[in-house]
């Protein structure tokens, strides 16, 4: 095996482990995979980007108040150094889309989102997501 083999195996799990504690509402399962200085930001949603364990961990626990995820399926994966993209399909209850930046309607949704992770060591620096905003808003119309 490669360096770089090993390198990916380890991002995948990182990642990996950051949406299982995500599937299950986990706060502090998600809030252990970042860096003390990580930032987050979902493209689009008016909270703007957001620096620190604790300011993610309130975006979080809106988050799961929110939405309620019942299938993700992968699409595709990519690595690169120190980075890893993730896109994936989401299917889910939105209780209010506000959190999009889009009128706070709720519904079921599907969409399309793009994840963008820059990793330091065993940690996740920066997470930025991008959602179909078109999708959520025709499936909550």
């Amino acid at each position: 095996m490669t360096p770089t083999e090993i390198d990916t195996a380890a991002m995948d799990r990182l990642v990996d482990e950051h949406f299982a504690f995500e599937a299950t509402d986990d706060v502090d399962g998600v809030v252990a995979t970042l860096a003390e200085d990580a930032t987050h930001h979902l493209v689009g949603s008016p909270s703007g980007p957001l620096i620190g364990r604790d300011r993610i961990r309130t975006f979080y626990e809106e988050l799961f108040a929110t939405l309620r995820g019942e299938h993700v399926e992968p699409v595709d994966r990519w690595h690169g150094d120190g980075l890893l993209v993730d896109e994936s399909m989401w299917t889910g209850h939105i209780a209010d889309a506000r959190l999009f930046g889009l009128p706070g309607r709720s519904g079921l949704a599907t969409f399309r989102l793009l994840h963008v992770f820059e990793l330091r060591g065993d940690t996740i620096a920066t997470e930025k997501v991008w959602s179909d905003l078109a999708a959520i808003d025709r499936s909550l119309s």
